[in-house]
């Protein structure tokens, strides 16, 4: 019974995404879809006529001769023009269909493509949290290709044998109503059998794309991973593994192909066997003179022209099942729902005159918080970094809370730094100022606002990250630099990296500014990739920054370099500091200590350590910071 209703909703789901997937084509490429279809009426009418022409050649032409008559040769002359027209008429619809549903499905593709990638712009990071990056890229590669192959092959040839059968059991019918019951029955046998084949190869193929994704997705993560594994020895595991995930795959790969590689000699065999009882008995009606030899041979064509398509249907229906299989995760990412915005107040460029505050056009390098109100006035709050916790409470799940009762105000300029045990809660604090993450229970304020009424382009405009896991793109190093501010002149992407102390590495490269980084920058050290996520902060020019244990992964002497670069971009700013190097947060205005999501101890350095408490511990080395 539960195996019924779980069937009902996948069918239910399966049209549901066939539906959708007909709305891409008509919506866009009405007009050219009509051309295809009007293209492939054509040319299966095309089909049904030549063998009819058989008939009529033998019929006609060839038993008169036979007979010692004298056969009309200008009207076989004429037939002859007349079929190579209709002929070279059907060879060009062909040629039409074909052509026009290769721009159908690359357009379609494209305009798919594209949708995923705008939408996945929008997702809230909670999403690339939870799914694998090699599945969600096994979405945009081979989900993406076996619709390709779907739109431009399988459809087009599925409506082409259907528009075939349908057109030669009409003829089969005009011709001989008894022998085409008798090739019905051949064909129900055949449809027995290809269901048998074809649900089996279905479900397999099924679960071929499924495992394609997750290979994909283990392959991803182990080449991420390299260096961990090269350091742990966990090469021999790690081929374990993937045997095993590569051995579900061939194993349903194999399945799915057997089973669809046997359907078509089944189906053709049967198809022999139906044109041998129908050779047999069309001419013993030829014998008796019920048919004509010109009908028994057109009618032995039909058979082909009838059971072969059938076996091509059987084929295809495989593919267009993986087709929709593939679809319904394509359509599942641009399902995900976006992240949610209700922000209001947004960040303009302002200028003061006379202690008010106004909105002006031009870049002043003075901002403010415009915050429109319920009775049509407009309050504008200058931008300076004040950040407030008001009995704050997180969890990444709602039954399961991971900070408790945060409270801590950060006032413009001010280092307030985080330490504690891995877990304890510090990214998420910096997660929540950025809103990554919306809070369940309390108030975050920023310059005395709601954070939840700031729009949240607006909200992370403001803001500077520099984690401890750089992200450099394919590009320049100008252009790396340059993300931090798109708009940014060529000087200002110098004088960013002047202040982060990375113009002296820049420099001594082949090409400065110029040279050219690739993947990650595998080329550069991991203190210099540091250096140039200080450089694209500073740029930013926020006025507060979040710095994420981001020299915990350089060694000692880089690290003062470093250090220096983000003393610099610090100066005059609101500071949020997490470290596992408690000698780099020793100047902080301000420090917390974390333990299991709760705020168990705070104040200055020199106050913690006379405080002999977890914090006196884990400077002195008596705690280690796990």
């Amino acid at each position: 019974m539960m195996e019924k209703e779980n069937n009902k909703k996948k069918n239910k789901n399966t049209l549901k995404t066939a539906k959708r997937l007909v709305k891409y084509v008509t919506g866009t490429y009405k007009v050219q879809f009509v051309i295809v279809c009007i293209s492939i009426i054509i040319s299966a009418l095309v089909g049904v006529l030549g063998v009819q022409f058989i008939k009529i050649l033998i019929d006609d032409f060839i038993t008169p001769l036979m007979g010692n008559g004298n056969p009309d040769y200008s009207s076989l002359l004429n037939a002859v023009i007349a079929m190579g027209v209709i002929y070279l008429i059907g060879v060009i619809s062909t040629y039409l269909y074909n052509r026009l549903m290769i721009n159908i499905s690359q357009g379609i593709l494209h305009n798919i493509r594209k949708e995923m990638f705008e939408h996945m712009q929008s997702l809230p990071i909670k999403y690339f949290d939870s799914h694998p990056h090699g599945e969600t890229m096994s979405t945009y590669t081979n989900d993406v290709d076996t619709l390709r192959q779907c739109i431009s092959q399988s459809i087009p040839q599925v409506f082409s044998c259907a528009i075939s059968m349908v057109s030669v059991l009409i003829a089969m019918v005009a011709t001989d109503i008894y022998l085409t019951l008798v090739v019905l029955v051949m064909v129900a046998i055949m449809v027995v059998v290809a269901r048998f084949f074809g649900t089996r190869s279905s479900k397999n193929f099924i679960a071929q794309q499924r495992n394609i994704s997750i290979v994909n997705g283990y392959i991803e993560e182990m080449m991420a991973g390299q260096k961990v594994v090269k350091v742990f020895c966990h090469e021999e595991e790690n081929k374990k593994t993937f045997d095993k995930l590569n051995e579900d795959l061939c194993d349903s790969m194999t399945k799915a192909n057997s089973y669809a590689n046997t359907l078509m000699p089944c189906i053709m065999n049967i198809g022999n066997l139906g044109y041998v009882l129908i050779a047999v008995i069309g001419g013993v009606l030829a014998v008796n003179g019920i048919l004509t030899i010109g009908s028994i041979a057109a009618f032995l064509q039909y058979i082909k022209a009838f059971t072969n398509p059938l076996g091509q249907v059987s084929q295809q229906m495989n593919s267009i099942i993986m087709a929709l299989a593939g679809a319904e995760r394509i359509f599942a990412l641009i399902d995900e729902e976006s992240e949610k915005d209700n922000g209001y107040v947004t960040l303009v460029n302002c200028r003061e005159e006379n202690g008010k505050i106004i909105e002006v056009e031009e870049r002043t390098g003075m901002w403010a918080w415009k915050h429109p109100h319920h009775d049509g006035t407009v309050t504008y709050t200058r931008l300076c970094g004040n950040v407030e916790f008001e009995h704050v409470k997180f969890g990444y799940e709602p039954n399961k809370v991971v900070l408790h009762d945060i409270s801590l105000v950060a006032k413009e300029g001010e280092k307030v730094s985080f330490v504690g045990a891995t877990g304890a809660g510090k990214t998420t604090i910096t997660n929540l100022i950025n809103r990554f993450y919306d809070i369940q229970g309390g108030k975050i304020r920023y310059d005395g606002i709601n954070i939840k009424k700031i729009r949240k382009q607006d909200l992370r405009r403001s803001l500077g990250m520099v984690l401890q896991d750089t992200n450099l793109f394919t590009g320049t190093i100008r252009e790396n630099i340059r993300y931090g501010k798109l708009n940014a002149t060529d000087e200002e992407v110098e004088e960013a990296a002047k202040l982060a102390n990375a113009d002296k590495f820049i420099k001594h490269l082949p090409k400065g500014y110029d040279t050219m980084i690739e993947g990650s920058g595998e080329g550069l050290s991991q203190g210099q990739r540091q250096l140039l996520s200080i450089a694209r902060a500073a740029l930013n020019n926020p006025p507060v920054l979040i710095l994420d244990e981001a020299t915990s992964s350089i060694d000692t002497r880089t690290e003062k370099v470093v250090q220096d670069g983000m003393d610099k971009l610090m100066k005059g700013r609101t500071v949020f500091v997490i470290a596992h190097r408690l000698s780099t947060i020793k100047n902080s205005d301000l420090i917390m200590v974390l333990d299991h999501g709760s705020i168990i101890e705070r104040g200055k350095h020199e106050e913690l350590i006379k405080n002999h408490g977890m914090y006196y511990g884990l400077y002195t080395g008596a705690i280690e910071i796990d």
